[in-house]
């Protein structure tokens, strides 16, 4: 039996009405890398949710990437799939082997036929990353000290099965082209998405195009136009994508929720990404019809497998984004998130974080504290 009653809680001085207890199917693909190594992390934080809530979160280790094609000899295996299908979500590590062994069949196109596959096969039409420096870790921001003053916390919103990358491509001797088609179906859906985060934030919606040349960008305007009476409270905007990868890093507090085709947003989120200082910082979701995605931004990092020094925080996090977005437990994704924040209050570092003279953790030691935090504040 998974259902009890519930009662309010406060954590970090909000008051949240507690989620009933669930029971929910996850099917788990560390794939190549430190995924194995930071999916450890996120399994152990969600073993404390289940613990602190009475939830039961039933996990299935599949393959995928190179490791698949180890035991499969193909990067994204049927069986993998259908585990998928059976699942509520999906936990994603990393894929990909080190570069100079990206002509060996075991990674030759690895990443894109298991993330493309996955994404095709379970049309995961909107990707969402969040990208916040956190002040204690301004150090390892790029930006100047008077931009980071001003607060960075933006949502990128990017359709993500659709556009230039999944049209047709062609080579003809010395011709070639990459066509990019979108329908109003197509773009109402991360739309949607990004008006409702907008409400849910600091109601600001920024549309990011290049409508000036393009008639694709020209449909994405249409269409936002016609959803925007529906949201009276957001403020919306458009922006070329061109001064949108400069405003990103120029004063990228002036962002709320940004939302974007395929291929502009695959180099927004890409700049964006750098401001916190660390992939290690960056967790990300995939919305899909019926199962969603969630996985770290960064590679599978070769060069540091094995060795249990991966920052875990942002394959932790995406697990929180997993609770929030497919299993509707807001208070379970806050207090992760604040557990988080309190141990990098507290000075705990991995590599790829640390200050001048400070001491580091590894992988294991962040996933404790982190779990450690979760029990006290939930105390």
């Amino acid at each position: 039996m998974c259902i009890r009653d519930r009662y309010q809680r406060r954590v970090r001085g909000v008051f949240l009405k507690m989620s009933e207890a669930v029971c929910k199917k996850i099917a788990v693909l560390p794939g190549d890398g430190i995924g194995e190594e930071v999916v450890r992390e996120a399994l152990k934080v969600l073993d404390a949710v289940q613990d602190l809530f009475g939830h039961t979160f039933e996990r299935t280790h599949c393959t995928i990437g190179g490791a698949a094609f180890e035991s499969h000899g193909c990067h994204f295996p049927d069986a993998t799939r259908e585990t998928c299908e059976k699942s509520d979500a999906i936990l994603f590590g990393s894929v990909g082997g080190p570069v100079d062994q990206q002509d060996q069949p075991k990674w030759k196109d690895a990443e894109k036929n298991a993330l493309l596959g996955l994404r095709k096969t379970f049309n995961l039409a909107v990707n969402v990353r969040p990208a916040v420096v956190f002040p204690m870790l301004s150090h390892i921001s790029p930006l100047r000290a008077d931009i980071i003053s001003k607060g960075v916390d933006v949502v990128i919103v990017r359709e993500l099965v659709s556009g230039i990358y999944f049209g047709e491509h062609g080579t003809d001797g010395d011709r070639a082209w990459d066509v990019m088609e979108y329908t109003a179906d197509q773009i109402r859906r991360p739309l949607q998405f990004a008006f409702q985060a907008a409400m849910k934030r600091g109601k600001v919606l920024t549309v990011v195009d290049k409508a000036n040349v393009l008639d694709c960008s020209r449909l994405w305007r249409r269409v936002a136009n016609e959803m925007a009476p529906d949201f009276p409270e957001v403020s919306l905007n458009f922006m070329y994508i061109d001064n949108a990868v400069m405003q990103i890093i120029k004063d990228p507090s002036q962002f709320d929720v940004v939302v974007t085709a395929n291929m502009f947003g695959d180099i927004l989120s890409d700049a964006a990404s750098v401001l916190p200082g660390s992939l290690g910082l960056m967790p990300s979701a995939s919305l899909g019809d019926s199962i969603s995605m969630y996985e770290p931004i960064g590679g599978s990092a070769p060069d540091i497998a094995g060795m249990g020094v991966a920052n875990p925080i942002a394959q932790i996090l995406s697990a929180a984004m997993m609770l929030r977005f497919s299993f509707d437990l807001e208070e379970e994704a806050r207090l992760i998130e604040a557990a988080t924040t309190k141990v990098l209050e507290d000075g705990l570092r991995t590599g790829d974080l640390k200050e001048q003279g400070g001491n580091t953790v590894g992988s294991a030691e962040m996933g404790d504290a982190i779990v450690a935090h979760m029990k006290a504040l939930k105390a």
